[in-house]
């Protein structure tokens, strides 16, 4: 019997090893691993470049502290601000202490200019996270219940609805952030139209707010750009990031640009762990592959090809309500809860996952393969269509 605490539903199977885009279990059996940890195996599984930086730097120094420089994290840091055209870098260990320190940048933010209940616009059906203030930023009602009192000081608004930000924007003087997922990934791979990302810009210029990105699922690659704001043109003021940073190394991030850099000082906020050398080493790997194997145009090439391909494979079939996403950040909407899909797609060796309970939601690596794509559609699309019969 584990002692583990009883936290997850999980499937019935444990692995035991993997390479590029699949995992074997136990007994050997092997899967097409079209979820990549939630979008966090970047690299697919045990990529040799990221073997060898890994177990190199762990044979030189896996950790020291903050209290010191750790030149892996100045390092990583110079890299995120270039990739990004941000001016400062905070490391944590994940996307919810990435967002927990966007939270408290902008709520210091709002103090520094004289805003006594400084609060932040969030969005209907966002996850930043399960933390205290994260879930309460979060616009899922399943995942609070329990857990209140939520932390106050969040406005929600309806997701991609200009309209309804300028409305909080003419009636609420307490306001000073608008944090947003450019897609909402738990959400159910819901795309913001580059037009609001854009007007959300104006509106924060006008109003003096930040504005902040949650980009912990969406960024690193997986739609094709570094970061998935990049499609619309717009530079936020935070950005946050996780998942596929370290390619399942623990590592998340905590971007700041313009009127919301020197936010923090000395003392304001801090991480036992973050930015470790192992953990930066494994970031600055993930980034280098990326450029120099051209993952970027590879995601954004194969997601086209993926979404093409299931449409052309679930053409006509009644029950399939959209197929959508950008780059390898898939979503297949069905017109009922699939939730049992899951299990059935492990029956028949393929690992995927389902959010908003009528989404299928598919995060290949970026190293998924011409092959792997033919696979994954191949064992899917009969599989949603023997489930919609």
């Amino acid at each position: 019997m584990s002692h583990l605490m009883n936290t997850y539903t999980r499937l019935p199977v444990a692995f035991a090893h993997g390479q590029g885009a699949r995992v074997f279990d136990e007994a050997g059996r092997g899967y097409l691993d079209a979820l990549a940890g939630i979008a966090v195996s970047t690299l697919g599984h045990a990529h040799p470049r990221l073997i060898k930086a890994i177990a190199d730097q762990a044979g030189r120094l896996l950790h020291t502290s903050n209290i010191y420089r750790i030149r892996e994290q100045e390092q990583l840091g110079d890299r995120l601000a270039t990739l990004s055209g941000m001016d400062e870098v905070f490391l944590c260990n994940s996307g919810c202490e990435a967002n927990e320190a966007a939270i408290k940048l902008a709520r210091l933010f709002g103090h520094q200019n004289g805003v006594d209940v400084p609060a932040i616009v969030v969005m209907e059906k966002a996850f930043h996270g399960r933390t205290l203030a994260t879930l309460s930023a979060t616009g899922n009602r399943k995942v609070q219940a329990g857990f209140e009192p939520l932390v106050g000081g969040f406005v929600r608004v309806p997701f991609d609805d200009l309209e309804a930000v300028e409305q909080v924007a003419a009636n609420n003087q307490s306001v000073v952030a608008v944090l947003i997922e450019p897609i909402q990934g738990e959400g159910g791979i819901n795309i913001a139209h580059a037009e609001y990302l854009q007007g959300l810009r104006r509106i924060c210029d006008e109003r003096g707010w930040l504005l902040m990105f949650d980009e912990v699922q969406c960024g690193i690659g997986r739609t094709g750009r570094w970061f998935a704001c990049q499609h619309a043109g717009v530079m936020p003021d935070v950005m946050t990031l996780a998942k596929g940073l370290g390619s399942g190394v623990p590592i998340g991030a905590c971007l700041a640009a313009g009127k919301a850099a020197g936010v923090f000082k000395p003392g304001n906020h801090g991480s036992t762990f973050g930015g470790n050398p192992l953990a930066s080493t494994a970031a600055l790997t993930t980034l280098a592959v990326i450029e120099e194997d051209g993952l970027l145009k590879r995601a954004a090439d194969l997601g086209e090809q993926l979404r093409g391909d299931f449409a052309r494979a679930l053409d006509g079939q009644a029950g399939v309500v959209a197929i959508r996403g950008d780059g390898l950040m898939i979503g297949i909407e069905l017109d009922r809860d699939c939730g049992e899909l899951v299990a059935r797609a492990l029956d028949r060796g393929l690992l995927i996952n389902v959010t908003a309970y009528r989404v299928i939601r598919l995060l290949p690596s970026l190293v998924f393969t011409d092959d792997d794509a033919r696979e994954l559609v191949s064992i899917l699309a009969p599989l949603i269509s023997e489930f919609l019969a």
